[in-house]
């Protein structure tokens, strides 16, 4: 039997497989909703799918799926844990970047799916999902690897695992950033504990400034 979460989330699944928002269904072979539990604690968000992920259905199954699931594993996460989408779930034409007009389109989509799965954590995957998520934040290069908070939901972003496909040397600063995101993890592990411990335990430490930026 489907949890509530599980079901709301495949009714959203649902409408994008049928969607005809936007020109990009025209082209398509299957829109590509995502993939994870509804109770995943930390969601990835990519641009778009490319030619492998049209074909099957599903998000990150290319190369720059294999170095995302790599890095996954390097700080102990399996990506059947986590819930994997993108910014638009239908594969633009030559893997050319999503226009302003499409990503609109597939807005509603990204949001009900982060209000359903209500995330510990989103990794903002590349500069598209960076707009998308967090508009005026700067710019990737800037900010990769930081904790970020807006709102009530917490993003790390990180380069697009297809850069380092393209540019050898960002693969270890995804390394290194995927290590900060298992310390932001680690840290939250630890506030939560001392947030269920009995009265009168010590109270959760307040993050160095430098980890934590407020928009």
């Amino acid at each position: 039997m489907l949890s509530g979460a599980e079901d709301a989330l495949s009714v959203v699944h649902a409408h994008i497989l049928a969607c005809t928002a936007c020109a990009l269904h025209r082209g398509r072979t299957q829109a590509v909703p995502g993939t994870g539990p509804a109770s995943a604690r930390i969601m990835a968000v990519g641009e778009g799918p490319g030619e492998t992920e049209d074909r099957l259905g599903q998000p990150f199954v290319g190369a720059a799926g294999n170095v995302l699931t790599r890095l996954l594993g390097s700080i102990g996460l399996r990506r059947e844990d986590i819930y994997i989408t993108n910014v638009v779930k239908c594969r633009p034409p030559g893997n050319r970047d999503p226009e302003p007009a499409e990503v609109e389109a597939c807005s509603h989509y990204l949001d009900a799916q982060i209000e359903i799965i209500q995330p510990a954590v989103i990794l903002v995957l590349g500069r598209h999902a960076l707009a998308r998520l967090l508009p005026g934040a700067g710019g990737i290069s800037q900010i990769h690897g930081r904790r970020l908070v807006r709102g009530d939901r917490l993003f790390v972003p990180l380069y697009h695992p297809a850069a380092a496909l393209y540019n050898g040397g960002l693969m270890r600063t995804l390394e290194e950033d995927m290590l900060r995101v298992r310390g932001y993890l680690d840290e939250a592990d630890r506030e939560r504990a001392l947030r269920a411990a009995p009265t009168g335990a010590a109270e959760p430490s307040t993050p160095a400034h430098d980890q934590l930026s407020l928009f």
